[in-house]
């Protein structure tokens, strides 16, 4: 390829399964906190967004001290659990193979991810997938999804327009992010936001799996 293509990823529930982490720091830190916990499913569907608006939601009703309370110990509670034998986030079925492909191919991947920059760095480096992106974004860098300028930085630091840029994820955040950016939104339908609500917010295209990626944005791009 001559002229410049880039894939921009989610990461967890695009690329790695990080529910049950996600799920058991947020019992954790109601625990700590003597605050009830939300539904397991309402915890799932704001994945993806920054930790404190994903807060702000899940707990509307409490007020701004109890929200950097929950976000604190939130915190704490997943870094924890990364050094303990339960930790559990693993790949999903063929990114690995999938990713490599595509880079094998010449395709610039990046990542978009709301999770902090710690948390992917960690992510990325005990999943070996460090050396796969040129670029990454996470909710420390500026605004978190579903506003654009994650994948606006991205471009920026890639040289790739946006007809030339794909956005991948599992969420209705990153569907809405990847339209706001002018980028081709591809749903996955393994996540936490499910087919119909991907289709509502535009998704060009839903993946049933990641094979089907790579003949996809042959097409796309």
């Amino acid at each position: 390829m001559t002229e410049l293509k880039l894939i921009v990823f989610d990461c967890d529930g695009t690329l790695v399964d990080g529910q049950y982490m996600i799920l058991e720091a947020m019992r954790r830190a109601c625990h700590k906190l003597a605050t009830e916990m939300p539904n397991d499913n309402d915890v799932r569907r704001i994945v993806g967004l920054s930790l404190p608006e994903a807060i702000r939601r899940l707990f509307p009703l409490k007020d701004h001290a109890l929200h950097m309370e929950i976000d604190h110990a939130f915190r704490s509670s997943y870094q924890d659990m990364r050094h303990e034998d339960s930790h559990e986030e693993p790949l999903f079925d063929g990114v690995h193979e999938v990713l490599q492909d595509l880079n094998n191919q010449g395709y610039l991947l990046a990542v978009a991810t709301g999770k902090s920059r710690k948390g992917l760095d960690n992510t990325l480096r005990l999943q070996g997938l460090e050396d796969m992106f040129v670029a990454t974004r996470t909710a420390d860098d500026g605004p978190g999804k579903p506003h654009p300028q994650m994948i606006a930085d991205i471009m920026n630091i890639t040289g790739v327009n946006p007809a030339a840029t794909a956005m991948v994820g599992d969420t209705s955040f990153d569907i809405q992010m990847a339209r706001a950016a002018a980028v081709h939104a591809v749903g996955v339908s393994w996540g936490y936001h499910d087919f119909e609500d991907l289709q509502q917010a535009g998704a060009h295209h839903i993946l049933g799996h990641m094979r089907e990626l790579p003949p996809l944005v042959e097409t796309l791009l």
